[in-house]
């Protein structure tokens, strides 16, 4: 995970990437979270050459997002450069926490 804060508004660009090895020849991999409502739809990630995936976006600072990536529909993976990890209401599972 990449982090560019912006001087010019309270934002940072965050990278969210997940190597080839987490992602086991995926088709297609989704990032959910706080910031699009757990949505697996509204963030699909764009796979790069060499079987990783990778997105960026712009979220506000001072604040802390949970967030999961869901590999082809089936799969949960939390990022393993998370700032911090939370345990959720589903069962014995985190999730991953990115602070701004």
């Amino acid at each position: 995970m990449k982090k560019r804060f912006l001087k010019t508004r309270p934002v940072c660009k965050v990278t969210f990437e997940l190597p080839p090895q987490a992602v086991n020849g995926a088709r297609k991999v989704a990032l959910v979270g706080d910031f699009n409502n757990w949505d697996s739809a509204s963030s699909q990630m764009k796979r790069r050459k060499d079987g990783s995936f990778s997105l960026t976006i712009d979220l506000p600072v001072n604040s802390e997002y949970q967030f999961k990536y869901l590999i082809d529909d089936d799969r949960w993976e939390n990022d393993w450069a998370a700032d911090k990890y939370l345990s959720n209401n589903f069962g014995d599972c985190e999730n991953s926490i990115v602070i701004l």
